[in-house]
Formats: structure tokens, sequence, C-alpha cells
């Protein structure tokens, strides 16, 4: 298991969308893989949660959190050796973390904890929450949006994460998050 949740060395510049349900990240990182003709790493909890609630018609459970981490560092590591310029991850595992500490009590699997704070990244962009709620099957706290942005940010700042906060329209976070990644770049 440990295995699973290691980060493989790449040569790319590596790059988090961070931040509660529902504040555009995967919309970024689609926009921000096109615009840098690179690959992005999609969000593993939506497929794994979304085909169960269609099976079972259940949410995610405890049980489910290390299973999740380990299909999103399968596609993460596997992604990573398809480019050698920007990957640009739709999540990792500090966000699986904050949610499991949001959901759970403040409880967090050691194992998940550990990778969560080994792995690292170059850069995250924090998506605010000032854009529209979208609900759908898996979505589930949009009266705690305010309350679920500060658990993200508390946690970057806490592990002395490399951030930069995005707001506004899709087109203000696009702008801002290419300079930011053109900064890394240079």
């Amino acid at each position: 298991m440990e295995k699973t949740l290691k980060q493989q060395q790449s040569n790319c510049l590596k790059v988090v969308l961070f931040g509660p349900e529902s504040t555009g990240k995967t919309t970024l990182a689609k926009q921000l893989a096109r615009h840098y003709h690179s690959v992005w790493v999609p969000e593993y909890a939506r497929e794994y949660l979304q085909n169960k609630w269609n099976n079972e018609r259940k949410t995610c459970a405890q049980g489910d959190l290390l299973p999740i981490a380990e299909g999103q560092m399968k596609l993460e590591n596997d992604l990573a050796q398809k480019t050698d310029s920007v990957l640009i991850c739709d999540t990792d595992l500090l966000e699986t973390k904050v949610y499991s500490e949001a959901y759970y009590e403040g409880i967090c699997d050691p194992l998940l904890e550990k990778y969560a704070l080994e792995n690292t990244y170059d850069m995250y962009l924090l998506t605010y929450i000032d854009t529209p709620w979208e609900e759908d099957d898996l979505r589930d706290k949009p009266t705690e949006r305010e309350e679920m942005f500060l658990a993200f940010k508390d946690s970057l700042k806490k592990n002395n994460r490399p951030f930069v906060l995005l707001k506004g329209s899709k087109k203000e976070r696009l702008q801002k998050a290419v300079e930011v990644i053109d900064s890394l770049l240079k």
C-alpha cells in the first residue's frame, strides 16, 4: 500500500488545483493543460464515488479514502511520465486529507496523512468560493463553503505549501494561473 501512495520522480513542474467542491478546479485544469499543451490529472475520487453512488446509492465512507488515494496517485504517477513541462493536478492527497478531517471528526488515516505531507508540488492554486454552486450527486456542502475554504487555506499554511489564491471569473483565474506557472517555468 505504501508504495502506491508514494509520488514517483518526474521531470515536470507539478501544479495542484486545491479547494472546496464546486470552485472550478476541473474546468481550470482542462484549460491549463490545453494552454500548456500538456496533460492534467483528473480527480479520481469523482469517478470512484460516482460509480459507488450509481451502483449502491451510497456516499463516501472513511474506508473509501485509501482506495481513492491509491487511484489518485496511480493516475498522477502515470501521467507525470507523459510530460516534461507542466503536470496539472485536479487534486492531491493533501486535499483528500482535508476532506477526511472535515467529514470524519478530524480523523485521517496515518498512511494517507504520511503521503499527503511527503508528496511535493511546485505550486498550489487555491480556488476561492466566488463561483456559483453546481449541484450533483456527490456535492453535499453548499452551506459550508466558507468553512471548507478556510480548512483548505489553513492546511496550505500549516504545511508550508506555496500557494496563490485564485478569484474572479474563469478568464481572470486562467490569466492569473498562467502568470504564476509562467514565472515558475522561467
